[in-house]
């Protein structure tokens, strides 16, 4: 009798554990569960990047600090974009020699017209 009493005993809490288990997986499967921890792992990964970008700037600027210092130049004091570069491998022509068709807005002929021939 003894041994009966046990193993429905152990029996009946498995099942309340099974059950149990069973309920809290499916909790986490609805969808707003699911869209709850999809937002939680977004945000975790926001966090993660955010850290990165930042470990990354600050050893890109460490970085130009050691290298300042090996070259012996100064670093500028504000962090302003450098000056436009102007195009010196170009060498504009005098457009005044080139004469070009006078336009008119009611002119049958344009240009840049593709689908005349259509």
């Amino acid at each position: 009798m003894l041994r009966r009493t046990f193993w429905f005993t152990a029996g009946a809490a498995a099942g309340v554990w099974a059950t149990t288990k069973v309920h809290r997986k499916l909790r986490q499967l609805t969808p707003e569960s699911l869209a709850a921890q999809a937002a939680n792992k977004a945000i975790d990964a926001g966090h993660k990047v955010r850290e990165f970008a930042v470990d990354v700037r600050a050893g890109m600027l460490r970085r130009e600090a050691e290298l300042g210092e090996a070259l012996g130049l100064e670093a500028p004091a504000g962090r302003a974009l450098p000056a436009p570069r102007r195009l010196t491998a170009i060498e504009y022509t005098d457009r005044t020699e080139h004469t070009e068709r006078p336009r008119t807005t009611h002119s049958s002929y344009n240009p840049y017209d593709r689908n005349e021939d259509h």
